[in-house]
C-alpha cells in the first residue's frame, strides 16, 4: 500500500524516532543497547527518502498484518459455530459476527431491516447483509459448507483490511512520525477485539474522513464521517470539534460544509430503511433507550459500590440501583454528563492559549461519551485507538491503558463464564476492579491530553510539526480577528484554564 504525501503538511523534515524523543521508549531501549545513535544517518533522512525497502511505514504495515493474523488464530476455536461446553468463554473467542449470522436470520436468507429488525445503525446492517446473503446463497448450492465459518472469515478479511487501511491513514497523517502508527498496529486491544463486532467499519470510515479533512476536502470529509456515523454513532461526535476549531480559526465555512455533508450522507443512508421499514429501523434506538446499566461501566461500578459502602435496608435502593430501576432518568443523567463534558471540551478549545489540535479534541469527546455511557462493550476500545495515537503518541500511558484493557478482557470472559455456568470464576470485585482500572486509565489519558493542550510545548506532535497535521484548513492558520479581539478584552482577568497553563 503506497503512503502518499498529504497536501498542506510539511513532510520534508527528518523522521521522529521514539527511542530519542519518548522517555518511556528511551528507557526501555536500554534493554537492547540504548537509543538510536547520533551516527545513524540513513535513518535520519527526510520522510519518503529513506532509500531502502524496509522503511518505517512498511514495517508498521507488516506489524499490523501480524497482529491481525494472531487475532484470527485467537478466534479460531469459535469459527465453526459449534460452541460446546462454553468454549466461546473458556477460550475467550466469542464474536458477535458469528453469533448474529444466525440470530439475525442471515443464515435463512433474511434481508436486514426488510425481513427483521437489526440492533445496529443501518450501514452496519447493510454491511452484514452484503456479506451474509451471498454466503447464504453459496450455502444453499453447497450444503456441505459451514456457512457460519465462511461468514466470519469473510468479515474478518474485510474488517482486517479496514484495520490495515486505518494504519495507512495514520502513516499518511504522520509521515514524519511513522512509528506512532505502531501503537495502533501492536495494540493488544486490536489483537483481542478486532472482529468481536463490526466496529472497525466505523473506525476505518472515520479515519478516511479525518484524512480527507487533513487534505482540505471538507465535503468528502463530511460524507465519510457521516457514513461512519451511519455504521456506529460515535464518529458524528468528531463534527463538534471541527465546528469549534473552525469558529476559533475563522474557518467556519469549511467546518459547516463538512458538517452539512455529514448530515446529508447520514440521512441519505438511513432514509431507504427509515421510511418503508420504520419499526425495524427504530430497533437500534429502542434498544439503546431501554437498556439498563451494562457491565463494566461507571454506573456498574457505582451499583456495585452501593451495596459495599452503604448497604440499603430491605426494599430500599442505593442511588445507582435506583437509576438502574428508572432507566429514563439514567438516560438523561448520562446525556447530561456527556453534554457537560462536551461543553468543557468546547471551553478548553476556546480558552486555551494556543488552538488545540483536532485529534486532541476528538479523543476527549469520544472518551467522555464512553466514560458516561451506560454501555461500554469490550470492543469499544477500538473507537479510541486511532484517536489516542493521533492525540497523544506517547507509549507509557498508552501501554498502561492497554494493559488495563487486557485485564478487563480476561475478567469480562470470566464473568461471562460464571454467568453461563452459575459458578463464579472469581469474585465480582475482581471484575469491578478491572472495570475501574480501564476507566481510570482512560481518564488519565484524558488528563494528559488536556495537559498537552494547556502546555503545547509538551505536545509530542508539535515538537515535530509546526501546528496541526490533521487540521486541514486549520493547520497553520492564525486565530480569527474576532477571537483575537475577544481575548484581548478578556485577558486582564485571566481564565482558570489560562491560569492552569502557566
Amino acid at each position: 500500500m503506497s503512503i502518499q504525501s498529504t497536501p498542506g503538511i510539511d513532510d520534508s523534515g527528518p523522521i521522529d524516532h521514539p527511542s530519542r524523543s519518548d522517555g518511556f521508549v528511551r528507557g526501555a531501549s536500554e534493554l537492547i543497547g540504548g537509543p538510536l545513535g547520533d551516527h545513524a544517518v540513513a535513518l535520519d533522512r527526510p520522510a519518503g527518502r529513506e532509500g531502502r525497502f524496509w522503511t518505517a511505514a512498511r514495517i508498521v504495515l507488516a506489524l499490523v498484518c501480524l497482529t491481525l493474523a494472531l487475532h484470527w488464530v485467537q478466534k479460531s476455536p469459535c469459527q465453526d459455530g459449534a460452541w460446546q461446553n462454553n468454549v466461546q468463554y473458556t477460550r475467550m473467542c466469542y464474536s458477535d459476527v458469528l453469533a448474529l449470522y444466525y440470530a439475525e436470520g442471515l443464515n435463512e436468507g433474511k434481508v436486514p431491516y426488510v425481513d427483521h429488525p437489526v440492533e445496529y445503525p443501518v450501514l452496519t446492517g447493510y454491511f452484514m447483509g452484503a456479506l451474509g446473503l451471498p454466503v447464504h446463497a453459496l450455502g444453499v448450492d453447497n450444503p456441505g459448507i459451514n456457512q457460519g465459518r465462511w461468514f466470519y472469515n469473510l468479515n474478518a478479511l474485510v474488517l482486517s483490511a479496514l484495520a490495515v487501511a486505518t494504519v495507512a491513514v495514520i502513516l499518511s497523517l504522520r509521515r514524519r512520525r511513522p512509528w506512532d502508527a505502531a501503537m495502533f498496529a501492536l495494540a493488544p486491544a486490536l489483537l483481542l477485539t478486532a472482529t468481536v463486532n463490526w466496529d472497525l467499519l466505523a473506525v476505518g470510515l472515520a479515519a478516511f474522513g479525518l484524512l480527507a479533512w487533513a487534505r482540505r476536502r471538507p465535503v468528502l470529509a463530511g460524507v465519510l464521517i457521516g457514513l461512519a456515523g451511519a455504521a456506529k454513532l460515535w464518529p458524528l461526535f468528531l463534527l463538534g470539534p471541527i465546528l469549534v476549531l473552525g469558529l476559533r480559526a475563522g474557518r467556519l465555512r469549511a467546518a459547516l460544509t463538512a458538517t452539512a455533508a455529514g448530515l446529508v450522507a447520514l440521512v441519505a443512508v438511513n432514509l431507504p430503511v427509515a421510511i418503508p421499514y420504520r419499526d425495524n429501523w427504530e430497533r437500534f434506538f429502542d434498544l439503546n433507550t431501554t437498556r439498563p446499566i451494562d457491565w463494566g461501566t461507571l454506573w456498574y461500578i457505582g451499583r456495585y459500590l452501593d451495596g459495599k459502602i452503604s448497604p440499603s435496608q430491605p426494599g430500599e435502593l442505593g442511588p445507582f440501583e435506583w437509576l438502574n430501576a428508572n432507566i429514563p432518568t439514567l438516560n438523561w443523567v448520562s446525556y447530561l454528563l456527556f453534554g457537560l463534558a462536551c461543553l468543557g471540551v468546547a471551553a478548553l478549545a476556546l480558552f486555551a492559549r494556543r488552538r488545540p489540535r483536532l485529534a486532541q479534541l476528538g479523543f476527549l469527546v469520544v472518551a467522555a461519551f464512553l466514560i458516561f455511557s451506560k454501555v461500554w462493550s469490550q470492543q469499544f476500545v477500538l473507537w479510541l485507538l486511532p484517536l489516542a495515537v493521533l492525540a497523544r503518541p506517547r507509549w507509557g500511558a498508552f501501554l498502561a491503558w492497554q494493559i488495563a484493557e487486557v485485564c478487563y478482557f480476561v475478567a469480562f470472559y470470566g464473568e461471562l463464564l460464571g454467568s453461563a455456568t452459575g459458578k463464579p470464576v472469581f469474585p465480582e470485585g475482581v471484575f469491578v476492579l478491572a472495570s475501574s482500572l480501564r476507566l481510570i486509565t482512560v481518564v488519565v489519558l484524558c488528563g494528559f491530553v488536556i495537559r498537552d493542550i494547556l502546555r503545547p510545548e509538551e505536545d509530542a506532535v508539535r515538537t515535530t510539526y509546526a501546528d496541526d497535521p490533521d487540521g486541514g484548513v486549520l493547520d497553520g492558520t492564525e486565530d480569527a480577528p474576532w477571537y483575537v479581539r475577544w481575548r484581548q478584552r478578556t485577558k486582564p482577568s485571566r481564565t482558570p484554564v489560562e491560569a492552569a497553563a502557566v
